[in-house]
């Protein structure tokens, strides 16, 4: 499958697919070959693209940490770059060791890192816009070091710009930065980090995704092509066409032509350090997260300054098993309760917990009636879609009919902000 019309496949066929887990990390031979050969990098092509073009590098993208920060940081940094009509330099996902799904180098000299298109694909990766997108196309970080070396870059650093822009509102703050790039008379930008003081030089840092400051930027970032064009890697649509299979009840044909996610409801459960995390956050009064703050969605979180509301809070945070089976329960009663609708009947269990506590929440879920029960650790992978198995879960959650999600977590505000673009029915978006 090729994506843009660019040379050379990823479509997750190439020999480093091989089940083998000796051999380690993939090495994404086909997609750096197809990375390179992507059809902008070429210095001949006419402005704003090739060697006159307009482009910017965010050096101060958040890095070595969880997939579903960074990817809401490169998001909304390209959506930036496109409105100020620079092409955006897309980046290697650098992993946060810790989450790294293969063995690393305890040296940590070796920084582990997935390429960007093998997690998503679309203009942010490199895709093409639509006809006449009015912007230049992405570039990758090594066309950048090409079409705009060192001494040809204007280096832009945060502690000049973000001083300028603290704590206003989101849309504010991309509009302040859209004049400051669309007027800048150099073609080649890079936003650099000040060198210390700033523990989130971001241009849309912590403080903007942490609260509602963020919510006034969806029209502009809904509207835009980064998202409506935003879709699953090759590597990742493979991945959930291979197993989509399990979301079949054994009691009816695997050979039907119904969709198998139309019966699904997939549960986001973040277990293991995430114990110690909402407590921080729930002592700290700390509300939803990212685009789960949005007013019109269901199950909202109770703020108030009430006896018991840190208990509460606390008990949807780092849930229980029998919490979850009774929102479960409630989630698919409401949801039968619509007209025209089918039969959910099927959970997937998004989660990073392994062991007996799934296999006990399987058997809870089972006696409460559902008829079949999917975890993260079900599904069968190479080492491609493994290495991109977080990104896997998410295009699963975004494809079930109903998703529950926990308020406090990027991965599911990720989620949340796919299935509000894909215009699903905000009563399909629940909250634990």
């Amino acid at each position: 499958m090729n994506l843009g019309g660019s040379k050379g496949s990823i479509s997750g066929t190439t020999p480093d697919n091989h089940d083998d887990e000796n051999n380690g990390a993939p090495k994404y031979t086909a997609l750096r070959k197809w990375e390179e050969g992507l059809p902008q990098h070429n210095l001949s092509l006419p402005f704003p693209e090739g060697k006159t073009g307009r482009y910017v590098k965010f050096s101060n993208q958040m890095n070595a940490v969880g997939w579903n920060n960074v990817f809401s940081d490169v998001l909304m940094s390209a959506h930036l770059a496109y409105v100020s009509g620079r092409g955006y330099v897309f980046q290697d996902y650098f992993w946060a060791q810790q989450h790294y799904p293969w063995p690393t180098d305890e040296s940590h000299e070796v920084v582990p890192r997935t390429p960007l298109p093998a997690l998503v694909a679309g203009p942010v990766s490199g895709g093409p816009f639509e006809p006449d997108g009015g912007a230049p196309r992405s570039i990758s970080s090594a066309w950048f070091d090409v079409v705009c070396p060192p001494e040809e870059r204007r280096l832009l650093n945060t502690r000049d710009v973000k001083p300028g822009i603290a704590y206003a509102p989101g849309d504010d703050t991309l509009v302040y930065w859209q004049a400051i790039l669309r007027d800048a008379p150099e073609g080649c930008i890079e936003i650099v980090p000040q060198d210390e003081g700033d523990w989130f030089p971001q241009v849309f840092d912590l403080g903007i995704w942490g609260s509602t400051r963020l919510l006034s930027l969806w029209d502009s970032f809904a509207a835009s092509p980064i998202s409506r064009l935003l879709k699953a890697s090759p590597i990742v649509g493979a991945a959930v066409e291979r197993n989509q299979h399990l979301f079949t009840p054994e009691q009816e044909s695997q050979h039907t032509s119904r969709e198998p996610f139309h019966r699904v409801l997939a549960i986001h459960i973040r277990r293991g350090d995430y114990e110690g995390h909402c407590g921080s956050l729930v002592s700290q009064n700390m509300g939803f997260y990212s685009w789960n703050q949005f007013p019109h969605l269901l199950d909202r979180l109770d703020q108030d300054d009430t006896p018991g509301r840190e208990e509460r809070a606390r008990a949807r945070c780092f849930a229980d098993r029998a919490h979850i089976v009774r929102k479960a329960a409630e989630v698919r009663r409401d949801y039968h309760g619509k007209e025209n609708v089918g039969t959910l009947d099927v959970v997937y269990i998004l989660t990073n917990e392994k062991g007996g506590w799934i296999d006990e929440l399987r058997e809870d879920l089972r006696g409460d009636g559902w008829a079949r029960i999917v975890s993260t650790q079900d599904l069968v992978l190479d080492r491609e879609q493994r290495d991109v198995g977080m990104a896997v879960d998410m295009e699963i959650g975004r494809k079930a009919e109903v998703f529950l999600g926990n308020g406090w977590s990027s991965f599911t505000a990720n989620i949340v902000y796919e299935r509000l673009i894909d215009k699903r029915d905000p009563l399909t978006i629940r909250f634990i």
